[in-house]
C-alpha cells in the first residue's frame, strides 16, 4: 500500500490545530504535517500534491501571503486551502477569501457542517484536478474508476479508445485554437451520441485527442457506428472551402519533406469483457490502446473490436465501419 494522504497544517506561532479539523483527518485517515516555516509548505506543494493546506489565522499577514503565494501559482493553486476565522469577525473571512482560501470555517458552525465543508472541498478538488480544462470532461482518474466499478458489478461492457487521425497536421496547418475547436466537437460529438444511447454510458478525456467512452456492451455497435457517421460529416467543416474540396491539403513531415494529408477521421479501438474476465483497470487499458493502434492502420474513419478470449488468446479482431465488417486474423 502506498503512504497515506497528507494534510499541511500551517501555524507560524506553532499552535494546535482546530478541534474539528483533528477529528475530520482522522475520521478519514488523513496524515498531517504541521509546519511554521512558509518556506517549508511551498517547498513541499511544489514537489508533492498534498490532500489540501490549512492555515491557521492568527497570523493573519503570514496566513493571506501564503494563502496568496499557494494560489498565484498554477501548479500549486489546484491544492485546496482552508482557514477559520471567528464567527463575529467578518474582517478576517473576507481578507481570507480574497487572499484566494478556497474554504473558511467559523466557531459559529456546528461541527457537522464545518465537516461536511471540509468534505465538499476535498471532493471539489479532486473533481477539479481530473477533468480535462479543454473540455471538461473527467480525467484518467476518473477512467479508470468508472471501469472498475463495471468490472466489480460484472457488467458485460466496452471500453472505447477513440483517436483522431491526422490531427497533429491539422493543428499545424490551422493553429492550436481551431485544433481545439475540433477537439471540443468530438468531446460534444462523444457525449451526445454516449448518453443519447446509454444515459449511463461514461465519456472521458485522457488528452490532446485521445478520449475513452465506457458503454453497455448492447450498445456498442450502433453508438461507435453513429459517432463516426457523425464525425465524418462535420469533420469536413473543419477546413477551408478549398482544401475541403481537394480533400487534402499539402503539408510536411518533422523532417520537412513535402505531404499529401487527407482530412482527418476517427479510430476506435473496443474493448469488451464478453469474452474476458478483467481483474485490474491496467489490462483494459492495454488492450485498448493495442486495439485502438490496431484501428488507426485501417483507411477511414473506423473501429475495432477485440474478439480475444481468455480461452483463446489468437489474435483474432472484428472491424466495423459504417458499410463494412470484416474478421481480421493478423496481430494489430
Amino acid at each position: 500500500m502506498g503512504p497515506r494522504p497528507l494534510f499541511v497544517y500551517f501555524s507560524a506561532a506553532g499552535r494546535a490545530a482546530p478541534a474539528c479539523f483533528a477529528e475530520f483527518v482522522a475520521q478519514r485517515g488523513l496524515d498531517v504535517l504541521a509546519l511554521v516555516e512558509v518556506s517549508d509548505v511551498l517547498a513541499l506543494v511544489n514537489r508533492t500534491y498534498p490532500a489540501g493546506v490549512l492555515i491557521d489565522p492568527q497570523d493573519a499577514a503570514a496566513a493571506r501571503a501564503l494563502c496568496r503565494q499557494l494560489k498565484t501559482d498554477a501548479f500549486s493553486a489546484i491544492v485546496p486551502v482552508v482557514t477559520f476565522a471567528p464567527a463575529d469577525r467578518a474582517d478576517v473571512v473576507l481578507a481570507a477569501l480574497e487572499a484566494g482560501a478556497d474554504e473558511v470555517l467559523t466557531d459559529g458552525m456546528e461541527l457537522r457542517e464545518q465537516l461536511l465543508r471540509l468534505q465538499m472541498m476535498l471532493h471539489r478538488a479532486e473533481r477539479d484536478v481530473s477533468v480535462h480544462p479543454t473540455t471538461r470532461l473527467p480525467g484518467t482518474i476518473q477512467i479508470e474508476r468508472d471501469i472498475a466499478d463495471r468490472m466489480r458489478r460484472r457488467e458485460l461492457f466496452a471500453v472505447c479508445y477513440a483517436d483522431l487521425d491526422h490531427f497533429k497536421e491539422f493543428n499545424d496547418r490551422y493553429g492550436y485554437n481551431e485544433g481545439d475547436r475540433v477537439i471540443r466537437m468530438l468531446a460534444r460529438i462523444l457525449r451526445d451520441v454516449v448518453k443519447g444511447h446509454s444515459p449511463e454510458g461514461f465519456i472521458g478525456h485522457i488528452g490532446g485527442d485521445d478520449f475513452i467512452f465506457n458503454i453497455a456492451l448492447d450498445r456498442m455497435h450502433a453508438a461507435c457506428e453513429e459517432i463516426i457517421e457523425v464525425f465524418d460529416t462535420l469533420v469536413p467543416y473543419q477546413y477551408t472551402e478549398d482544401d475541403r474540396r481537394a480533400g487534402y491539403f499539402l503539408g510536411r513531415d518533422r523532417r520537412g519533406n513535402i505531404l499529401w494529408v487527407p482530412l482527418m477521421t476517427l479510430s476506435i479501438g473496443v474493448v469488451t469483457n464478453q469474452q474476458r474476465v478483467f481483474t485490474h483497470t491496467a489490462r483494459v487499458s492495454e488492450l485498448a490502446t493495442e486495439m485502438k493502434n490496431f484501428a488507426k492502420k485501417l483507411p477511414g474513419s473506423v473501429f475495432a473490436v477485440d474478439r480475444r478470449s481468455d480461452r483463446n488468446d489468437m489474435p483474432i479482431y472484428g472491424r466495423r465501419s459504417s458499410d463494412q465488417e470484416l474478421e481480421l486474423s493478423s496481430e494489430p
